[in-house]
């Protein structure tokens, strides 16, 4: 889940119209195909759409900016207006709300004549968020997920080894409480506790590390997990505004230097390398205790065409175009690749590199579930709950399970 979107519900159209020189691929009419894309700050599917009109000059392809928290809504106006776009970008989770509501083509058929996109090829994670009762909806543009960026600089300071990162919550507390030193303003610990998706994303693999997931909120696991993070904000080891921090946000108080680690993903990689003046290192996330399982998330985008596409066979191609750039994924856009064929030659941050591909063995899908939505809302409305003592953890987090039990039938 890459996070630095921004939540503006305006939308920005932008045309890319260029006319002139007819080929056998496409009818003697100029064809149109209409691109959705959501804020970013390295914006991989504007860039794709650009790419793909100039290689197709005889298309007039259409590219329209919506923000990232108006997207599901934006959508599916779209689909009951039957003047939608041709493609849009999904978060991962939410392909399984769309395809439930028949608002996506069934791309299975096309997969099957498609001499681009082998689904056997993509890691089993992202296809499953890409998959409803067994069709395929969309197609992963990419791949990400958590891991902890840690300061050595900082840590040999405090007198720890930089080179050995906490693997264990116990550890993580410890090195975030010897890393802190309000005098200075710096923070043993950054991430992002915020009341939306981001906020759920983060909060998953601490629940999944102790053996609960979202299916199991009100458990003992899920239920340490909150006061985990508790501790960390009420012991001042995390910045206050770790409530209303996006993981952007969360990574520019680390790269300042004010805040010693930081839970993010590789998307931050180019903001940490050029930003950061002190010597940094990535680690994969700890465990609740030794032998706990590993755990992280499973983010990006999926690319769908929807139901109202009046030129279906052409948008598939453009998915095909992106499939085809996924080696670029890491280098130039800071995702892992999507599948296991891809090979992402002469990888930047080479360290960091070997370190999310480990990660991506413990990251797990958030759903698939058609009311993916409410039932995230229903987890960072728990989680925010316990942080700013609205409600203790086992209620908070029981009454979340309980409107998770309604919701997700």
């Amino acid at each position: 889940m890459r996070k630095t979107l921004t939540a503006t519900a305006a939308a920005i159209s932008v045309v890319v119209s260029m006319m002139s020189m007819s080929t056998a691929s496409y009818a003697a009419d100029q064809q149109t195909l209409n691109v959705w894309t959501v804020d970013e700050p390295n914006p991989f599917t504007e860039k794709m759409a650009n790419e793909f009109a100039k290689q197709h000059p005889e298309i007039k392809v259409q590219i329209r900016r919506v923000g990232f928290a108006a997207l599901n809504d934006e959508a599916m106006r779209a689909v009951m207006s039957g003047n939608g776009p041709d493609v849009v970008p999904v978060d991962n989770p939410n392909t399984a709300m769309f395809a439930s509501r028949g608002a996506l083509v069934d791309l299975t058929p096309f997969l099957a004549k498609s001499k681009v996109i082998d689904s056997k090829q993509i890691f089993p994670g992202p296809l499953k968020n890409a998959t409803w009762n067994g069709k395929v909806y969309a197609i992963p543009r990419g791949a990400n997920t958590l891991a902890l960026y840690y300061n050595q600089d900082a840590f040999k300071a405090a007198g720890l080894d930089p080179n050995k990162p906490p693997q264990t919550w116990d550890e993580l507390y410890t090195d975030a409480k010897k890393l802190t030193d309000s005098s200075k303003g710096v923070y043993g610990l950054a991430f992002s506790a915020i009341g939306t998706e981001e906020g759920t994303f983060q909060f998953l693999p601490f629940i999944q590390t102790t053996g609960a997931d979202w299916t199991s909120l009100g458990s003992a696991g899920a239920i340490r997990a909150a006061q985990f993070w508790q501790k960390l904000l009420d012991e001042k080891l995390a910045s206050p505004d770790t409530l209303s921090h996006s993981q952007s946000e969360a990574a520019a108080t680390f790269i300042n230097g004010n805040a010693a680690m930081d839970i993010d993903g590789p998307w931050e990689l180019p903001a940490v390398s050029k930003g950061a003046k002190f010597k940094w290192a990535v680690a994969l996330l700890p465990v609740e205790k030794e032998g706990s399982p590993r755990a992280s998330a499973l983010g990006e985008q999926n690319h769908a065409i929807l139901k109202t596409s009046k030129n279906p066979q052409l948008a598939f191609e453009f998915l095909e175009y992106m499939y085809s750039q996924r080696g670029r994924d890491w280098n130039e856009f800071g995702m892992l690749p999507p599948s296991k064929d891809t090979v992402t030659n002469d990888p930047k941050w080479p360290e960091a590199y070997k370190v999310f591909n480990e990660q991506m063995q413990y990251a797990r899908g958030r759903g698939p579930n058609p009311n993916w939505p409410q039932i995230s809302k229903a987890i960072y409305t728990a989680m925010q709950q316990v942080l700013t003592h609205q409600a203790d953890a086992a209620t908070a987090m029981k009454n979340a399970a309980a409107e998770v039990d309604k919701v997700a039938k």
